[in-house]
């Protein structure tokens, strides 16, 4: 059994461009079981909902990045122009991620450690590409000009534009990486096939 992990991002940089840092969190849900099989059909059952499959169903996800963001921009007039001076972010990432119910015996517990560990790190690639995505439009924003605009309505025009862009292309690079982390030899694929490996023994 396969469950897919959401695709939620692009490339942690640290923001070079602006005196800004996002902020991230961590949510986690219940599962429950005692062997990591259990654990796993565990996680099937009650992780995070975000749609629905080809047959109706709703598709769970072992992990899921989400991200909210928000903008303070000051367009600012210049006689018959108009320019973006500024353009300040404010970031929240969120991961959700599975988490025992109850307390494991030791030799699950260390399979279940490892387990949780690369899970974060593939959703700390995607909350990364998030980073970098805002990195690049506080690069695009900050000083966007249009000439004979005196409501800003170009620079704004602009500004969207180039932001379907960039999302664009953020949602391919998540699919492009989530592609090579569940395909064979992927490391996703091995994360699992390692945790659900062999009986643990206490």
């Amino acid at each position: 059994m396969k469950f897919a992990i959401l695709l939620a991002a692009l490339s942690i940089s640290s923001p070079a461009l602006a005196d800004w840092e996002p902020i991230e969190k961590i949510e986690t849900y219940a599962v429950s079981g005692e062997s990591a099989e259990q654990l796993y059909l565990s996680i099937g059952e009650k992780g995070p909902v975000i749609g629905k499959d080809s047959a109706g169903k709703a598709r769970r996800v072992i992990a899921h990045t989400f991200f909210k963001l928000t903008w303070q921009r000051d367009y600012q007039p210049q006689g018959n122009a108009c320019v973006l001076k500024s353009a300040r972010p404010r970031l929240i990432i969120t991961y959700t991620l599975p988490k025992p119910a109850g307390k494991l015996p030791p030799a699950l517990q260390a399979r279940w450690d490892v387990f949780a560990a690369g899970l974060i790190a593939h959703e700390k690639v995607h909350g990364a590409g998030i980073v970098d995505m805002v990195d690049k439009i506080v690069a695009f924003s900050t000083g966007l000009t249009a000439e004979n605009d005196p409501g800003c309505k170009k620079v704004r025009a602009e500004l969207t534009a180039y932001l379907d862009q960039l999302s664009k292309a953020q949602r391919q690079g998540s699919h492009d990486f989530d592609r090579i982390e569940f395909g064979r030899d992927g490391n996703m694929l091995k994360l699992i096939a390692a945790f659900l490996d062999a009986p643990p023994k206490n």
